[in-house]
Parts: C-alpha cells; structure tokens; sequence
C-alpha cells in the first residue's frame, strides 16, 4: 500500500511540475466546486465511473468508501461497480500499464490525488478546453495541455471545437497592440459540431466530476474541517478559562 501511495504521489508531482510552465500563462476558470454537495458528488462519481474508470484508476480508493457521499452498498453494486468485484476492492482499471503504453504511448495517470497535484480550476479548465486538431496523433488538443496524449473521451456530450484567434480592438474598432509592434489576440474555442449537452449541462457534469476528484484526493476533508472548528471554539474557550484564572489569581498582588 505504501508503495501504491508512493508511485502514485511521485506521478502526481511530476506531472505537475512538467506541464507548470505550459501553463503559467493560461487563465484557469474558477472550479464551482462545494464537497458538502452531496448530490454533486454522487453525479461526478456516476461521471467518474462512466468516463475516466475504463482508463484512469484511484487505486487509492474503495469503492465502499463511496456509501460516505451517502449512497448504499446496494446502489454501488448495481450502478457503479464495473472494475471490480466486490465494494471493498479498489478503484482499479483491467487495463495494464503494458497495455496502455503500447496503445495511447503512456499509462494514463492514477487520479487518487490529481486535484491535489493540478489543483480544482486547472482539472475544471482543461476538461473544458479540448478542440480538434489535426496535426496531433488523436485528433485533440487542449488550451490547459498543449499536445495532451489524452483523446476528448467527452466530446460527444461536449461537441467539437476548433480554436481560433481573435484580434482584440478598442472602441475604434482600431487593432490594440501588444506593445511588442504585434497586436494582442484571445484564444477562442468556435463550435463546430454540438454535443448531446447544452454548455450548461456540459459545465455542471464537469464540475460535478472535478468536485468528485477533489474530494477522492482527501476523503477526509469535510469532517476534518468540521473537528478543526470545534478544537478552535474548545481552544478559545479554554484561552478564555486560563485568563479568568490568571486575573483571580493575581487579583490581590501589587
């Protein structure tokens, strides 16, 4: 299990660390996330299991571990239990890391901790920002990833998207310029071909499945944030308790 833990942490921060300069200058979407939704969490796990599990493990999750977002043993089984055979297992894929080099050319990322490492606005971002492109080997590319190995598995709820340059102009209509003798351009993604989803229901399921991973990269999190408030009110209380004690001690020395 350490061992597990280890591989998938060191992945993590490499990945992290490798594509951190792509990504210096892109502006990332704030992720409307909330772990205490729980109906949130239930959809971006059906989402997750669906969409990411055929390739992507948690393999530091079980999947009983979900009857803590409020669903039954009884609905893990018949809904989301495709990887494994019984609840306690965890969420692994069948597909090996042999096989998955010698067909996309890398094993695709553990998602245990990926919210921790990329962090909730790049995941929302970049599962937003795919387009075709033909000169990359799956047809895809992404604003957040450039040249990213990962095809756009969502595309057909999402639709496609081309990317395209748009000059940014003043109240003239007059080019504004980059101040380099260039003029400053947006990066856009048109629509081409739409998806079964309107933009809305395709932002909700993506920010459904980032809520889901970031709270599969700490489990914990909610009832850890609920103790730390309750020692901070016990902390205060018992500041409060030692001053009255210090002021009735030294009441009647002068």
């Amino acid at each position: 299990m350490m061992k597990k833990l280890l591989g998938t942490l060191i992945a993590a921060l490499a990945l992290s660390s490798q594509f951190a300069i792509a990504t210096e200058s892109l502006k990332l979407d704030p992720a409307p996330i909330d772990t205490h939704d729980v109906a949130s969490l239930q959809a971006g796990a059906r989402a997750f299991v669906n969409y990411c599990l055929n390739c992507h493990s948690a393999s530091l999750m079980r999947h009983s571990r979900l009857q803590d977002i409020g669903l039954t043993e009884e609905q893990i089984k018949d809904n989301l239990l495709f990887s494994a055979g019984k609840v306690g297992e965890m969420m692994n894929v069948a597909m090996s890391k042999k096989d998955a080099k010698e067909w996309f050319g890398a094993a695709p990322p553990d998602l245990s901790v990926v919210a921790r490492a990329r962090g909730a606005d790049w995941l929302y971002t970049y599962l937003r920002g795919f387009y075709r492109d033909p000169s990359t080997t799956t047809g895809w590319n992404n604003l957040a990833f450039d040249r990213v190995a990962m095809p756009h598995v969502l595309w057909t709820l999402q639709g496609e998207r081309v990317r395209t340059e748009v000059i940014l102009k003043d109240p003239s209509g007059k080019d504004l310029g980059d101040g380099h003798g260039g003029v400053r351009k947006v990066l856009k993604l048109e629509m081409v071909t739409p998806g079964s989803m309107s933009t809305l229901e395709y932002d909700v399921l993506v920010r459904d499945l980032v809520n889901f991973l970031v709270w599969v990269a700490e489990p914990n999190q909610i009832l850890r944030k609920q103790v730390g408030f309750w020692v901070l009110i016990v902390l205060g209380i018992l500041i409060l308790l030692t001053w009255l004690l210090k002021k009735e001690y030294w009441k009647d020395v002068h």
